[in-house]
Formats: structure tokens, C-alpha cells, sequence
């Protein structure tokens, strides 16, 4: 594809749009950055990043006094305003106080309007973008380890700039660490490059800042590819190099569906077990969990989902957080492609209905704004938008497009979509303006566009929303039935040969606190605690203590402090936060364990604890 320039980007979006994000202070109505240059030193021991960071300025206002970018907890030292050869002049700048939810914000004065700005500053130790682990805290025991994780608007934790989806710069940057320290970043990353302390990276695409990303550690690499390649601890490279050898056939397949992949090398990390989420689309380099490492690929779809984002999310990127659903309900559709592709239409489908039939028991426990794809302003953070809605509906209705317009036709469309967007930020309005006349109406008569609005601006799924089938899962729905009813002993399941997905399926639609004495046979007859496996472990702890199971806490400690991955982590701690002893329990885990969670998760684990203490309160009254 043709290279987009940041400073074209700016024209695409009206100046009102561009301004309208209630979760950043920018002003890009009056100036958008365009590039970042990044110099960075990397202080382990003080668990700080040295930066420089130059932002070149496309000024919209000529009569704008200012340039307002975004910080979290940042040290300023000193900002210079350079012209267009360079010269620089000191600018005076101001920090507001800190707001809990959107940082501080930063004012620097340049009535002259420079051609760049020149940030000289330092990060927190407490950075919420940024995790700092020892030695200790990871696999091998080596080195330490720091990564960063910028979704949802983090990234202004560890770079001052504006800190939007709607925004976005190319980067290029230079970074200094500690000799046997490899460092990678979201740009293009050399597998062979020596462990000198001194590395250099490109990012050309212009990219929103929730997509800038760091790690640095005690990494090796592994080829899985002639434009891929794994990077992790060297105990666990060989393992994840397996689990994710089918990488290359992942790309050519997504290529043949949406078009040629725009990035150049698709590269994957895999984290130390403390990152905080399944994986993150950084481009050219997906951050990902090592919870997907079970050994049978079960659980690849991961990548797929990842790798999806390529297209859907970092090619063409919700302007807002409001709007994230064209981020991750298109990759999750998309996603779905590549696994039937790759794996087979039943597991594609096995995994539908797993995250239909979630969304549809959680829906009853939302607020009707938080069911809509595209919400009403509800006053909420930018991390709180990333829901079940957003991933599950989103691509529940785009499998009904599918279904309506028959697959060539939907994916004529989707294809078109993402070359007409590429490299741009869009809001829901935009999207549905490119998927009225290219599909609703060049197909008249098989959805209305009533249809069309009722399943994103309204709440709920619609009753005639179409799911796939699945022989596996009715057969599994009876036989949980007669598990439960009594009539079926937990070792006559026929579950030998069940997958994670099957699994994951059965355990899902349990009661929310079964029955004790059927947890208990169902343990004794399958072995569920202590599995290795950390989708089917999160299942089976969550309902054998909501059961009352109290053989079972210590392995489920055990699950929920080796695991920072908030997805596998929380619904434990929730289940244990449901009665006094175990909130007690929990709590007593969490002080030994905090230091070696990710700040994202700290905050989720803080907050259950937080609502089980007000819910107790509020009972005693």
C-alpha cells in the first residue's frame, strides 16, 4: 500500500471531530503532532525511563498560543521550541495538578509556532504504561525486565504527546540500555541485532499513541518465517517458537481475505507472566501472554486475533475510545476467518458461540447504555470501554452482514473498507457512512438500514441474530443437564477428548454456585485442580469456591498469583470476594502477590476488593 504521511492524515478528520476526545487535554483543532523523535535511556535500578522526546507540529490555528499534550506523573526538565534549521529556544511550559483519571495536563507556551518541540523529562517508577520486574519476577532469573503497555491512554505514563486514537505519527527512536539487554519496540525490530545497549528503530506508518510500545529484556529469538520471528525469555522461545510456528500461514491467509499485509515483518513477544492481557496489536510486534502456551495450539487464536488487528484497528482505527468496536469487533469477526482458514470451520464456530453465549449471560447485568455498540457519552475511562460489547457484538453483527449478504458480497465490502480507511482514524458515523452505499444499498432488500442502526445504537443482541451450530456443544449442553440433574456421574462424561474450547464451554454454563457434591465429583474424576491450563483453571476456581470448595483455595491462590493476565486473574479474586473468609483469603494472597502485578491489574484486584467491602457495608446497615 502506498505510505500515508501523519501530516495528510490531519485533513481526514474534521477539526470537530479531532477535538472531541473527552479523555484527552490535546487540542489538535489548533496543532497536530505528526512525528515523534524518541531518545531514550533505560534505568533499571531506579526503574525510570530518560527521555527526549521531539514532536513535530502541524499548526491548524494560526492564533494559537499553545501546544496542550497529555502527561501522566512525568518529571519535566526543560522544553525547547526549534525552528525550522533546528535553533532552539527555551519555551515556558506548565504541569497542572494531577487528575486521577486523565493525568496532568501540559501547556507550552509557542505563540511563535516552531517547527518541533524538544521535551527533555523522566518517568515515574509507578508509570501506569510501564511494568519494571526484577530478576526474580522472571522466567529465567537473569536480568530484569520492563514492558509497557500504553492501551488505553497509558502511553502519556511514559511519552508526553497527545495521547488520542484520533491522532497519529510516525516515529523513529533511539534507546540506550544495559549491554545483554534486548530491547524491541512497535516498529520494525532486527532479530539479529547484537546486544550492544544501543538500538535504533523505525516506525514509518503513522500510528495513534495507544500503539507506542517498549520492552526490554533477557530476550532470544526464534524465526517462525520469512517476515516473522518469536521473541522471549531463552527458557520459554523454543516452546512459544512451537506453539506459533503456523504464523506465516496465519498472514498469507489473512493476505488472501483483506489484502496485502501493510507492515512488513509481524513479529510476536511473548511477556513474562505478569502482562496484564492475552496480547496487544503493537504493530509489527504483538506483546502476548504466556498463558497461550498449553502446548496443542489450542489457543492460537490469539494470534489470529492479534494479527487481525493488522488490518482492523491498527490499519483502520476507532477515532475514539467510545467507538472501539471497529477495533475489536472487526478483528474479532475477522479472527474468526483466519481459525475457520487455518483450523476448521468447528473450531471457528466452537469459539463463536463460547463468546455469544457469554455475551448473552452478561448483557442481563449491564446498564442498557453499556449494551450498545455505540454508547451515549457515559462519563467513563478509556480502559472501562473495552467490554464483552464492543469484541462480541461487534463481530455478532458482522456475522450477520455476512449471513445477509452471503460471504463474497460481505467481503468485497470489508476488503474495500479497509483500503479506502488505511492509515486513518474513523468514528462509528464514518464507518456506517462507507457501509451504506457499498453494501446496504448496492444490495437492496436484504437489511434494512432500521436494522442496520437498532443493532449498534440499541441495547441488547436482536432475537433473529444468527448463531453457527455446533454437534459438540448441544451434545455437551445434555450432558452437563444430566450432570447436574444427578442422572449422569461426573466420570461418565464423555470429556476424554474435549478441547480447551469444549471445556471452556461446559464450565461456563455451570450454575453460578453448583451444587458442592457435583464440583467435588467432577474434580475427582477429570482432575481439574492444579491443570496447567489457565483458560479451564480460571473456570473450574471461580465455581468450585462460588461452590463452597475450600479444597481447592490453595491452587486457586496459586492460579491467581503466578497469573497477571486480568481476563484469568479477576473473576478468581471475585469469586473469593463473595464471603468474608474469602475476601480475607484473598486479600492475605494479594499483599504477597502485588508487587508482581502489572498496574492495570493492581487496579481491577483493588476494585473487587473495594465492592465486596462496600457490598458488606451496605448489608449491615
Amino acid at each position: 500500500m502506498r505510505r500515508i504521511t501523519a501530516l495528510s492524515l490531519a485533513a481526514l478528520l474534521p477539526a470537530s471531530a479531532l477535538a472531541a476526545d473527552p479523555h484527552s487535554y490535546a487540542q489538535p483543532d489548533q496543532v497536530v503532532v505528526t512525528h515523534l523523535d524518541l531518545d531514550l535511556g533505560i534505568d533499571f535500578p531506579h526503574k525510570q525511563l530518560d527521555g527526549r522526546a521531539t514532536l513535530k507540529l502541524d499548526w491548524k490555528n494560526p492564533k494559537s498560543p499553545a501546544l496542550v499534550l497529555d502527561t501522566r506523573d512525568l518529571h519535566i526538565v526543560r522544553i525547547d521550541g526549534l525552528d525550522a534549521v533546528g535553533h532552539a529556544t527555551p519555551l515556558v511550559f506548565a504541569l497542572a495538578p494531577r487528575d486521577k483519571e486523565l493525568g496532568s495536563k501540559l501547556t507550552i507556551q509557542a505563540p511563535m509556532h516552531p517547527a518541533q518541540v524538544r521535551i527533555i523529562y523522566t518517568t515515574s517508577p509507578a508509570a501506569s504504561g510501564l511494568q519494571w520486574l526484577t530478576p526474580a519476577q522472571t522466567a529465567d532469573k537473569k536480568l530484569p525486565f520492563m514492558f509497557s503497555q500504553s492501551e488505553s491512554i497509558h502511553a502519556r505514563s511514559w511519552v508526553p504527546l497527545q495521547d488520542s486514537p484520533a491522532i497519529r505519527f510516525t516515529y523513529t527512536a533511539h534507546v540506550t540500555a544495559p549491554k545483554d539487554v534486548r530491547v524491541v519496540m512497535s516498529a520494525l525490530n532486527d532479530a539479529r541485532h547484537p546486544l550492544d545497549g544501543d538500538f535504533r528503530f523505525d516506525q514509518p506508518h503513522p500510528i495513534p499513541s495507544y500503539l507506542l510500545a517498549i520492552a526490554a529484556g533477557d530476550l532470544a529469538v526464534k524465526e517462525t518465517g520469512p517476515r516473522s520471528a518469536v521473541y522471549a525469555e531463552p527458557s520459554v522461545v523454543g516452546k512459544a517458537a512451537h506453539e506459533f510456528e503456523d504464523t506465516e500461514k496465519l498472514i498469507a491467509t489473512t493476505e488472501s481475505l483483506y489484502g496485502p499485509y501493510a507492515w512488513g515483518r509481524y513479529d510476536l513477544l511473548v511477556l513474562p507472566p505478569s502482562f496484564p492481557f492475552g496480547g496487544m496489536e503493537n504493530p509489527n510486534m504483538t506483546f502476548a501472554t504466556p498463558t497461550v502456551l498449553v502446548g496443542d495450539k489450542s489457543l492460537v487464536s490469539l494470534v489470529s486475533h492479534e494479527l487481525a488487528h493488522s488490518w482492523s484497528g491498527n490499519l483502520v482505527t476507532s477515532a475514539a475510545w467510545r467507538d472501539i468496536w471497529l477495533n475489536e469487533g472487526f478483528t474479532t469477526y475477522v479472527q474468526g476467518r483466519i481459525t475457520e482458514a487455518v483450523y476448521g470451520a468447528k473450531q471457528a464456530d466452537e469459539e463463536a458461540l463460547l463468546s455469544a453465549r457469554a455475551l448473552e449471560k452478561g448483557l442481563g447485568k449491564m446498564p442498557a447504555n453499556a449494551q450498545k455498540l455505540a454508547p451515549d457519552p457515559r462519563g467513563i475511562g478509556a480502559d472501562d470501554a473495552l467490554s464483552d460489547v464492543a469484541y462480541d457484538k461487534g463481530s455478532w453483527f458482522l456475522r450477520t452482514l455476512e449471513q445477509r449478504y452471503g460471504r463474497a458480497d460481505f467481503d468485497a465490502w470489508l476488503k474495500g473498507y479497509f483500503q479506502r480507511h488505511a492509515f486513518t482514524s474513523i468514528t462509528t458515523e464514518q464507518m456506517l457512512a462507507d457501509l451504506k452505499p457499498n453494501l446496504i444499498e448496492k444490495y437492496p432488500g436484504k437489511m434494512s438500514w432500521d436494522e442496520v442502526q437498532a443493532w449498534v445504537y440499541q441495547p441488547g443482541v436482536p432475537k433473529d441474530a444468527p448463531l453457527p451450530s455446533s454437534p459438540r456443544f448441544e451434545a455437551i449442553d445434555k450432558e452437563r443437564g444430566a450432570f447436574l440433574a444427578g442422572t449422569l456421574p461426573a466420570a461418565r462424561l464423555d470429556a476424554k477428548g474435549w478441547n480447551t474450547q469444549e471445556w471452556m464451554y461446559f464450565l461456563d454454563r455451570l450454575p453460578d454456585a453448583p451444587p458442592l457434591a457435583r464440583m467435588q465429583q467432577l474434580d475427582a474424576a477429570w482432575h481439574l485442580t492444579g491443570t496447567p491450563n489457565a483458560e479451564i483453571g480460571m473456570r473450574w476456581y471461580s465455581h468450585a469456591i462460588a461452590a463452597g470448595d475450600k479444597a481447592v483455595w490453595e491452587a486457586a491462590r496459586e492460579h491467581m498469583t503466578r497469573i497477571g493476565r486480568i481476563y484469568l486473574t479477576t473473576p478468581v479474586y471475585k469469586a473469593f470476594a463473595a464471603t468474608p473468609a474469602g475476601l480475607a483469603y484473598a486479600e492475605a494472597a494479594y499483599a504477597k502477590a502485588k508487587d508482581g502485578y502489572h498496574p492495570l491489574t493492581q487496579g481491577a484486584i483493588e476494585g473487587i476488593f473495594a465492592k465486596a467491602k462496600a457490598r458488606a457495608q451496605g448489608s449491615a446497615k
